[in-house]
């Protein structure tokens, strides 16, 4: 990934094109750009060496002390991923531990953060910095970040949106999905706009991480382009959402939901369509289209989703006839252990 320097500060300058949209990276130490550039590794972000017009997106990280004071007069509330958020007219403060950003809904959007220090390598508050930036940004042009998996059918080319927090299983279905042919955008973070009167999806998140054996908090990194060559779609337009959470039963239990109930599950999906008043009618809207367009179920997986062929059979009949269908008669539970025991390796 090619890094802009320059000789003057600021020490490390990047450009990047995402959904459409080119954004501007920078910091004022050497030593923090090459994490941020690593950091941006991470996601599906296209480096851009020879931009044609001016970005829409700037995004400065400095690790010095020049963080100003929030002004007192904001209101404030606690966000879902931990933190507070003061809204500033169109724009927001967000302080996250001893970090804090801050957006200036412009053109070009420009957001501010200000680090304690350099941080060291893998840390999240840096990461979890950087994706609000970028995403806070993105929602100012018509972009919605979700948290779900996403893949495509390859009987319908239809996206399935595998929607839920972490540890419900998203990424684990997405790999089993993948081993089974199907082609895939992202297993955690999702990027939603309107195209051609309808809701497509992208990939957000380049690699897969999965849950360590039965330790949630652990994750294994895994890069599916190098596991799973040709199978990356850059985006689609989704058909079917699944919101999914683990059972722990061995079989697996799917209900149809309302759009009432979809659109229930979307906004809890989606906390920022709340949170970020200025342009929460936009992001709503997106979602309500979202909901019309597609077929949802509520899914308990069960550990039969782990048997090969099992869940690319379900999902591509749901997809297909818009009702379930599961193929209970025949499951091999000895199977079902075998293969928890098989995904457990491939992602060592």
């Amino acid at each position: 990934m090619e890094v802009i320097q320059v000789s003057d500060r600021p020490a490390s300058r990047m450009l990047y094109a995402v959904a459409g949209r080119l954004l501007f990276v920078e910091s004022t130490d050497q030593r923090l750009g090459n994490l941020i550039e690593r950091l941006c590794a991470g996601w599906q972000l296209t480096p851009v060496s020879s931009p044609e017009r001016a970005p829409d997106i700037r995004i400065h990280f400095s690790c010095d002390n020049t963080r100003p004071q929030i002004p007192r007069d904001l209101d404030q509330f606690e966000i879902a991923d931990g933190g507070q958020c003061y809204p500033d007219n169109a724009g927001f403060y967000l302080a996250l531990g001893n970090s804090l950003m801050h957006l200036q809904h412009d053109k070009p959007v420009v957001v501010k953060i200000w680090l304690e220090g350099v941080p060291v390598e893998g840390d999240v508050t840096l990461a979890r910095m950087g994706s609000f930036a970028i995403c806070a940004g993105l929602r100012r042009y018509g972009v919605f970040e979700i948290h779900s998996a996403g893949m495509v059918d390859p009987e319908s080319e239809k996206g399935v949106l595998i929607v839920g927090p972490s540890g419900s299983g998203k990424s684990t279905l997405a790999l089993n999905l993948a081993m089974a042919g199907w082609p895939y955008l992202s297993d955690d973070e999702l990027l939603l706009s309107f195209a051609g009167g309808e809701v497509e999806a992208r990939g957000f998140r380049s690699f897969f991480a999965l849950s360590d054996g039965g330790n949630r908090a652990t994750k294994t990194r895994l890069e599916p382009d190098d596991v799973f060559p040709s199978q990356r779609r850059q985006q689609a337009i989704p058909g079917l959402l699944v919101f999914t959470r683990l059972s722990g039963e061995e079989q697996s239990d799917l209900k149809k939901l309302t759009q009432v109930e979809t659109m229930t599950r979307l906004i809890r999906a989606c906390p920022w369509a709340t949170y970020d008043a200025s342009i929460a009618g936009a992001n709503l809207q997106v979602l309500s289209a979202l909901a019309r367009q597609t077929s949802a179920f509520d899914l308990h997986a069960g550990r039969d989703l782990l048997v090969p062929g099992f869940a690319s059979d379900l999902l591509s009949n749901i997809n297909a006839s818009g009702h379930p269908t599961l193929p209970r008669d025949g499951t091999d539970l000895n199977q079902v252990a075998s293969e928890c025991e098989r995904v457990s390796t491939v992602t060592r």
